[in-house]
């Protein structure tokens, strides 16, 4: 009986030291699973991402570029104030060109009354009459208004008008017991002209005072 009960304690310490045994083998298992997490983790924190940075132009790439701006901006400085100069020759050249070819018209347009004038002054010779002679002159001074009017000139109607400095010009002040005619122009000693609505040249006259 003592021999029987022996051999169960002998079994039940078998069992222990062997469940000690797989206890103690499960723990160093997960000490050293532990030991290389930690030594993973210690390795991923010594690594840092490598940062995506450009890297910085130096001095004489820096001091290239701005010599290549500078070229830039002055070649189109003087590409400009070439185009600028081209463009006032050739608007001086079109303004002397229109005025020349004006006055040419103008005077194209003359040239006719001159015809009448050479005509009238032959006819002079030839012919004492004078209500002819009086009668060719004012036809050509009334086709000279009227080819001077084509081109825009007006005749002002001075006398009688009240003084206007816009377009008389005083070169006497007649003392006057009329009223109406004081500040107003009595005589007109040189006729005044309009060229397109601006005064061309202005009314000598005498103001009534």
């Amino acid at each position: 009986m003592k021999k029987h009960h022996n051999d169960h304690k002998e079994e039940e310490l078998k069992v222990k030291s062997l469940d000690e045994t797989l206890k103690e083998a499960a723990e160093e298992v997960a000490r050293e699973d532990a030991q290389e997490d930690h030594a993973t983790t210690d390795e991923d924190k010594g690594q840092e991402p490598e940062a995506e940075t450009e890297a910085e132009p130096t001095i004489e790439e820096q001091l290239e570029a701005a010599e290549q701006e500078i070229a830039r901006l002055k070649d189109l400085y003087l590409r400009s104030v070439a185009e600028f100069d081209n463009f006032r020759r050739r608007t001086l050249k079109e303004k002397s060109e229109l005025i020349l070819n004006g006055g040419a018209r103008v005077i194209e347009n003359l040239l006719p009354v001159l015809d009448d004038m050479e005509r009238a002054e032959a006819n002079m010779t030839a012919d004492a009459d004078v209500e002819t002679l009086r009668q060719g002159v004012e036809l050509i001074a009334k086709k000279l208004t009227d080819t001077l009017a084509q081109q825009g000139l007006k005749r002002m109607e001075a006398v009688g008008a009240a003084f206007d400095t816009d377009y008389h010009e005083a070169i006497a002040l007649v003392p006057t017991d009329d009223e109406e005619k004081k500040g107003k122009v009595i005589d007109c000693v040189a006729t005044g002209y309009m060229l397109n609505d601006r005064v061309l040249r202005h009314a000598k006259v005498a103001v009534g005072q």
